[in-house]
């Protein structure tokens, strides 16, 4: 305090009042103390001396001034004059809101028209792409309005996508369309053990081509359903292909979906290719088709919903993190010594995919009588759908046979069983 009133440097605070004893006093800074006294006050100065005003638009790194001009929209007259207005109290409201989206209880029971507006100016903000905060939000919108943030996903050869924003993957619910292909999952993945809960049972389509999965993850996958009748018990459309370590054994676990109409398991581990044909075509109605299936083709995959550009964000900060410095010259010539080639921002295609799918047959099966699958894109020939028939009927016969012979079976030892019991009970 000394200091300041003994420093001549200073800029002039004005005058300072103070009350005492029910008496207003004016104190003034002297270089000898300080001195009270009732004075006529000198006339008040708004702004120091040599103070310029400056217009500042574009700065976004001036977080003051970016909230001074938050509160008005400037636009230009036809003169070209600066006109500003102020905005609404609802987009001020709403604006303060998605600043503080993280810190919001609850959402559940809020009107979805005001909670998508809500989501746009946080998705405007960047919200979700910060660290910690972002999935404290994004938490908030999906489990209050589920498929409505996002419905269909597609991760498609997007690896570094998963590994950096998994838990915000994970919270995603009620999707009914997801795409993993070509992201190198493997059996032990945490995304993999995710698929099997509650929240993504209403998964229709389920894309896992070329994931390096093997018959334990298959079993993983499938052992809610075969077990207790939970997890991807919806699923209509499954595909596996480029899967080298699924085996005939991994393929049995696919019995317990019975809902399935389109399989695809071209590229996998099968020894006893017609063995497999005639299991899936008995066991769960799947016919084996000559030409390719349309719902196979990943060129109608797209993510859809209020998070569309959340995932397009996320892709590319991972791909700015990624990134080499181009005035890095000791690491490209390390890269040309090893061999390797520059990141590029274009998406590498999965190798093992496009070759098998231009050198073998495809696997791929479908559902004649199922409303969800539309059939090859070129039509079926009359011979196989005869000779398909003719097995069905024929599987159909041996079925009502078996069901025959079992019924008769059972109702002659649950006869002979009833009279005996009858004896024990009278005995006693």
């Amino acid at each position: 305090m000394s200091y300041y009133l003994n420093s001549e440097n200073h800029l002039d605070p004005g005058p300072i009042y103070v009350r005492e004893n029910g008496q207003l006093h004016m104190v003034n800074l002297a270089l000898d103390g300080v001195r009270s006294s009732l004075q006529k006050p000198r006339p008040f100065r708004l702004f120091p001396k040599g103070f310029s005003v400056e217009l500042c638009m574009n700065r976004e790194d001036d977080t003051a001034q970016k909230e001074k001009t938050d509160h008005f929209i400037f636009t230009y007259t036809r003169e070209g004059n600066l006109r500003y207005s102020a905005k609404s109290l609802f987009s001020l409201v709403l604006g303060f809101i998605s600043d503080n989206v993280d810190h919001i209880d609850s959402l559940i029971g809020f009107p979805e028209q005001i909670a998508e507006k809500l989501f746009s100016a946080a998705e405007a903000r960047q919200k979700f792409t910060e660290p910690g905060a972002g999935l404290r939000a994004l938490q908030k919108f999906t489990e209050a309005y589920g498929s409505l943030v996002l419905c269909s996903l597609c991760l498609r050869n997007r690896y570094l996508v998963i590994s950096e924003k998994l838990e915000e993957i994970k919270s995603f619910r009620e999707l009914t369309c997801l795409d993993l292909s070509c992201c190198k999952l493997g059996d032990e993945h945490e995304l993999l053990e995710h698929l099997t809960n509650e929240a993504l049972s209403s998964v229709t389509q389920l894309h896992l081509k070329d994931n390096c999965l093997s018959d334990a993850g298959v079993r993983k996958m499938t052992a809610p359903v075969r077990v207790m009748n939970r997890g991807l018990e919806n699923l209509t459309l499954l595909d596996l292909s480029c899967n080298p370590k699924i085996t005939d054994a991994g393929i049995g676990y696919l019995f317990s979906f019975r809902k399935l109409n389109c399989l695809d398991i071209s590229g996998t581990g099968l020894k006893d290719i017609k063995a497999i044909k005639h299991k899936l075509q008995t066991h769960i109605g799947l016919v084996h088709s000559k030409v390719p299936l349309k719902e196979f083709d990943h060129s109608n995959c797209k993510t859809e919903g209020w998070a569309d550009q959340i995932v397009l964000q996320w892709e590319r900060v991972t791909a700015e993190a990624v990134k080499p410095r181009e005035t890095s010259e000791p690491r490209t010539a390390t890269q040309r010594f090893y061999g390797k080639r520059a990141r590029t921002e274009a998406p590498v295609k999965c190798p093992l995919a496009d070759t098998h799918m231009n050198s073998s047959e495809k696997l791929q099966f479908y559902k004649e009588k199922a409303s969800d699958c539309h059939g090859p894109l070129l039509k079926r020939e009359a011979v196989s759908s005869q000779e398909s028939k003719k097995s069905k009927k024929r599987a159909f016969e041996e079925s009502e046979k078996e069901q025959s012979n079992s019924s008769q079976s059972s109702k002659q030892k649950y006869v002979c069983l009833a009279v005996e019991d009858w004896d024990l009970l009278n005995s006693y």
